[in-house]
């Protein structure tokens, strides 16, 4: 009779399972359903549609997960599962090989040199090293490329470049001129930290982006044959002021002297 009981019980969990893409249960099993498209490669793929046309339409900030889970037909806890965070997705949209946010929390993490003890190069070092992997270069660059000629593009990543690049590199800059490397006219680690980290953090993306530019898509030479090393050496300084250096008076300013 136990051995029957014990049948009669595996019976009604596999007639269960058979009936929880039926409906006929609410709860935790009808949440589950309701993200479900024909398995995980479908709702992945789903997924991916609806965020490349969301992020299109609106931009990189406007458009949330929410958004593009209903525009996928899926719970926004399953954009979750699949790809964490909104700039995993943005990411995997632009079939990045790699996180831009992960590199640079690697590099906050490693320890980083005394400001004016090779930190500048330490960043060139960095990004250098990622710039050299082809398979990380080319999307990155076919970004720029897309956004040189398309106003929705340029915007989308500028606004994706800002929330989870700059804004990382400004961290950078105002933790290292809170070590002491702020020049008299930032006001030290305390202005850096502040306003002026932002305008910082601009003048290391412009640095990173012309030198992607110029060696890998211009080919200007002796740039595109010069080795890693020569151009962190080289380049390293001026990303060190950039980061903890004197950028004169009124540093972040626009034309008319207000912030920019």
């Amino acid at each position: 009779m136990t051995a029957r009981g014990t049948a009669r019980r595996g019976g009604g969990e596999a007639g269960h399972q058979g009936r929880r893409g039926s409906g006929r249960r609410s709860g935790h099993g009808a949440g589950r359903r309701s993200g479900r498209r024909g398995g995980d490669s479908g709702t992945r793929e789903a997924i991916l549609a609806a965020a490349r046309t969301r992020f299109g339409e609106v931009g990189y900030d406007r458009a949330t997960i929410r958004d593009i889970a209903a525009a996928a037909g899926v719970d926004p806890a399953l954009v979750h599962y699949f790809f964490g965070t909104k700039e995993r997705l943005f990411a995997a949209v632009m079939q990045l090989p790699v996180i831009p946010g992960d590199v640079l929390d690697a590099l906050l993490a490693d320890g980083l040199p005394e400001p004016g003890s090779g930190l500048g190069e330490h960043v060139m070092r960095t990004v250098l090293g990622i710039w050299d992997v082809a398979a990380i270069r080319a999307p990155f660059l076919g970004l720029l490329r897309t956004a040189a000629s398309d106003d929705q593009a340029a915007a989308t990543l500028r606004e994706f470049v800002t929330g989870n690049i700059l804004s990382r590199v400004a961290r950078l800059a105002g933790d290292s001129a809170a070590a002491g490397g702020g020049g008299a006219a930032s006001g030290g680690g305390a202005a850096a930290a502040g306003g002026d980290a932002e305008f910082r953090a601009a003048l290391v993306g412009s640095q990173v982006v012309g030198l992607g530019l110029a060696r890998y898509v211009l080919r200007l030479e002796p740039l595109a044959r010069a080795s890693n090393e020569e151009l962190a050496a080289a380049i390293g300084p001026a990303v060190e002021r950039y980061l903890t250096g004197d950028l004169g008076p009124a540093a972040g300013s626009g034309p008319d002297g207000q912030p920019g």
